[in-house]
């Protein structure tokens, strides 16, 4: 009969022992996890898009591989495409994503903003009309005047709001050229 060793204690005092990052189960599992996630998001991708973020041949392939497949062939594809994600340093690959997602968010604000400056045009007229000017002295002024005395008439009148829509895409227009 084999006798069995004894585990050995963990000496906290050798230096050799120090050293070593122990590191559970359940957090190599959750690293795979969000690897995966960060594989899908990749995945969904327009070509464009996909495009403008660096990597390398192998991973590529993968992902447009996967972007063809569905159901259970696309899971176990984002799963490998996880599993090359382990291998290489994603950072760069991170970057590019968030630029990405980040116009989108800035061109929602953007979008956002020109709607509060049409609610202001109208509510204000003048006054905001001139302000307006102020920051952007290429715009149209008569243009705009009209516009806002229409939409004002359309909405005392309860019509439909042709001049509120055409105030958004002269002021979308102008803003968004910059």
């Amino acid at each position: 009969m084999a006798k069995r060793k004894k585990k050995e204690a963990f000496d906290w005092e050798d230096e050799a022992q120090e050293e070593i990052i122990w590191v559970s189960k359940s957090e190599i599992k959750r690293d795979a996890e969000d690897l995966k996630q960060f594989g899908e998001k990749i995945v969904n991708l327009t070509k464009v898009n996909l495009a403008k973020i660096p990597l390398d041949e192998s991973l590529l392939d993968a992902i447009e591989l996967a972007q063809r497949l569905q159901k259970e062939a696309r899971r176990r594809q984002l799963q490998y495409i996880g599993k090359l994600f382990r291998g290489i340093d994603i950072a760069p690959i991170r970057e590019a994503l968030d630029k990405i997602e980040n116009k989108h968010n800035q061109q929602q604000a953007m979008l956002h903003k020109i709607e509060k400056i049409r609610d202001e045009l109208i509510e204000n007229g003048d006054i905001a009309l001139t302000n307006l000017l102020n920051n952007y002295p290429e715009a149209d002024r008569q243009k705009l005047r009209n516009l806002i005395r229409s939409a004002q008439k359309e909405r005392e009148q309860n019509k439909p709001s042709k001049a509120y829509r055409d105030i958004y895409q002269m002021l979308k227009s102008l803003m968004l050229e910059d």
